[in-house]
């Protein structure tokens, strides 16, 4: 068993100075002109290994802060997020003696739908794409993984919907993938996702007059939704990365996604995607950039139908192991005029922020974690 825990904070200048110091569009750093506090993590995991026959795991991550509120603060998608808001993660392993061993994980997980992950320390850039703030953070259901070969992994999962640890309508979300490494240097991963994520009911903080007898969970009064939306949602998604020295990391990312209200409704999409490129100049400084492109179109991730462009240029710096220091500048743009400015009511068509991140980690837990 390893014990891991980790801090994320951070500073960011918003050249808009945006009225109430909020940063649009961005999964973590989501405040300027602030001191800013990312993520506390604390990750406990035992996990499988066959080579002395332990076929069952689990793991638990614990997450506080202006991420946890990212992840679990949308009533939108969680029914009851306050109930579930510490919990990133918490699944069960085990790997069945079925071929060459079929891993199966029950629990909630956070989605590798997307290149991007939770944890700073893993990933190329400080903030985190648009795509990454768009697809779906975490999923609560059954997961599947067999290897077909050295080469070719399949997946399969069954989860309650996007982000919903209670499911919120009767569908049971589902996605088939696929992980090919042609080489050891060569990741490629193919995701498809369908699912329903309209809820059918609603919970109220307090029971209506005159109405006594309606369902209740832990405090909570539900009240049906008439009618209520039935359209599904598919998500298309793959990605590439590529070692290709042992300095230079490259990687692209494409993704489409569909929506419909109503099974008749006409489909709002969104489409686009990433291309990453990171060189380490020493075993303790490197440099990574992103640019990505989003169509929205219909207003499915920001509200109105535009087109977004983002550019950002990060320098990394490891003074001592467990402890990174990353700068990053980046800048988003649209063709509309969306990002907070400095007074209320005044839309700029670009964001330009520059910040400063801060991570220190420890633990036994070798690798991503």
């Amino acid at each position: 068993m390893t014990i891991n825990a980790a801090f994320d904070g951070y500073y960011e200048y918003n050249a808009n100075s945006p009225v109430g110091r909020v940063n649009s569009l961005r999964a973590y750093d989501v405040s300027s002109n602030s001191f800013s506090l990312n993520q506390a993590d604390l990750v406990v995991e035992s996990a499988p290994d066959l080579t002395i026959g332990k076929r069952a795991g689990l793991r638990l991550d614990f997450q506080y802060g202006q991420a946890a509120s990212t992840l679990q603060g949308n009533s939108a998608n969680e029914l009851r997020p306050e109930v579930y808001r510490a919990v990133y993660q918490a699944y069960g392993t085990y790997i069945a003696p079925i071929g060459k061993g079929l891993t199966m994980d029950f629990g909630k997980w956070g989605s590798s739908l997307g290149i991007e992950g939770n944890y700073t320390k893993d990933q190329l850039n400080y903030s985190r794409a648009l795509w990454y703030d768009y697809l779906p953070f975490y999923h609560m259901g059954l997961r599947a993984k067999y290897p077909v070969n050295d080469y070719l992994a399949v997946n399969l999962w069954i989860t309650n919907g996007a982000q919903q640890t209670e499911d919120s309508n009767n569908y049971k979300d589902q996605l088939l993938g696929f992980v090919l490494t042609p080489n050891p240097a060569i990741t490629w991963t193919f995701n498809y996702y369908r699912g329903q994520e309209h809820p059918d009911v609603v919970y109220l903080q307090s029971v209506p007059a005159g109405q006594t007898n309606l369902p209740n969970q832990q405090g909570s009064y539900v009240v049906p939704i008439a009618n209520p939306p039935n359209g599904k949602s598919t998500i298309g998604d793959t990605y590439i990365r590529w070692q290709a020295s042992t300095a230079l990391t490259l990687a692209a990312e494409a993704d489409y996604v569909e929506q419909r209200l109503y099974s008749y409704s006409a489909p709002h999409h969104v489409s686009g995607g990433a291309l990453y490129g990171a060189y380490q100049l020493t075993p303790k400084v490197g440099l990574a950039a992103r640019a990505e492109y989003l169509a929205d179109v219909g207003g499915l991730f920001t509200g109105t139908t535009q087109f977004l462009k983002e550019g950002t240029f990060t320098i990394d710096y490891r003074p001592a192991d467990g402890f990174l220091v990353r700068g990053e500048f980046r800048r988003d743009q649209s063709n509309q005029h969306y990002f907070l400015g400095h007074s209320l009511g005044d839309l700029e068509t670009a964001q330009p922020t520059i910040g400063l991140g801060l991570v220190w980690w420890f633990g036994q837990k070798e690798g991503p974690w």
